[in-house]
């Protein structure tokens, strides 16, 4: 399956206006033409958005969006899913519309995450007016990553792995304290990054449940200082920051985590690593951090 990047985050909210204030005046994102008095179409690069944030009964995520190259690279990916024993539905003409894709199927992992598998995204050819002048790292890469939550752990690995032609990057063993919704009795559980691209990771697999459906996301910046001045935004409006500044073991990224509206945290980071997937060998880490990332709770 020909899967090129994460697209797009579709997230239902009980607080749509903590969210406009937290990704508008916070993040450094801009509102995208779209939005609604029940939604918030966010835009972050040359795409018309990146983010849905959409009024609602609970905080969840509602859908992971990956991108496919074409129409055949969808109708090809909708008939291995449907093989493999996952129900495909496709798109109507409203959803199509919302999305601003030309085609686009929905399907969920086998812990019970929701995706849209698309092409075909418009663009918005404006430029992006942010208000820091702050730009983020997209492009062939993506919108960045997400965590998602992952009971079926094994499962789960090999549907990304096997069948949507994920490359695993590396795992990390969790102790059983940091997993609390992970299967019982065990020493440790896995958590796994993968990536369909040359991002280290565009996906994480958290093993264990969480209610909104998602962990984290993470955008990254072009500038380390557009990352301190987030921090300091954030620090102002009292927003509580759930892991100090730090460096990643695995994806070397320097990032601090807030927390966010809907329950879940927001990584912010910058200095990404990037693979060849050709060498690219899995690894096993050790430690999150090389330094830094204190976790608060």
């Amino acid at each position: 399956m020909d899967i090129r990047a994460l697209g797009y985050l579709r997230i239902e909210t009980t607080d749509l206006p903590a969210w406009r204030t937290y990704v508008l005046d916070l993040l450094g994102m801009t509102e995208a033409p779209g939005s609604t008095p029940g939604s918030l179409h966010v835009r972050i690069d040359d795409r018309v958005h990146r983010f849905q944030f959409v009024a609602g009964e609970q905080d969840r995520l509602l859908a992971a969006g990956f991108e496919v190259a074409n129409a055949r690279a969808l109708e090809e990916a909708a008939a291995e899913l449907e093989g493999a024993g996952f129900p495909v539905k496709q798109a109507d003409a409203a959803t199509l519309a919302d999305r601003r894709v030309q085609g686009l199927i929905h399907c969920e992992d086998p812990s019970g995450n929701p995706l849209e598998l698309y092409w075909g995204q418009a663009q918005d050819h404006t430029p992006l007016a942010s208000p820091y002048g702050n730009r983020f790292v997209t492009g062939e890469l993506g919108l960045g990553h997400v965590v998602l939550p992952a009971p079926e752990t094994e499962t789960t690995l090999a549907f990304y792995e096997d069948l949507l032609g994920f490359q695993l990057r590396d795992s990390m063993r969790l102790p059983p304290v940091a997993v609390p919704t992970g299967a019982p009795g065990r020493d440790f559980h896995w958590m796994h990054f993968l990536s369909p691209g040359r991002r280290h990771h565009s996906l994480g697999l958290y093993p264990g449940a969480l209610p909104p459906g998602i962990v984290h996301f993470m955008v990254e910046l072009e500038k380390l200082d557009d990352v301190g001045f987030c921090l300091d935004r954030m620090n102002r409006a009292g927003v509580p920051i759930a892991s100090t500044l730090g460096r990643h073991s695995n994806d070397h990224m320097v990032s601090f985590y807030a927390q966010a509206p809907g329950g879940f945290q927001v990584e912010y980071g910058w200095d990404g690593l990037l693979v060849d997937p050709a060498t690219w060998t899995a690894k096993e880490i050790t430690a999150d951090s090389f330094w830094g990332h204190q976790w608060n709770g």
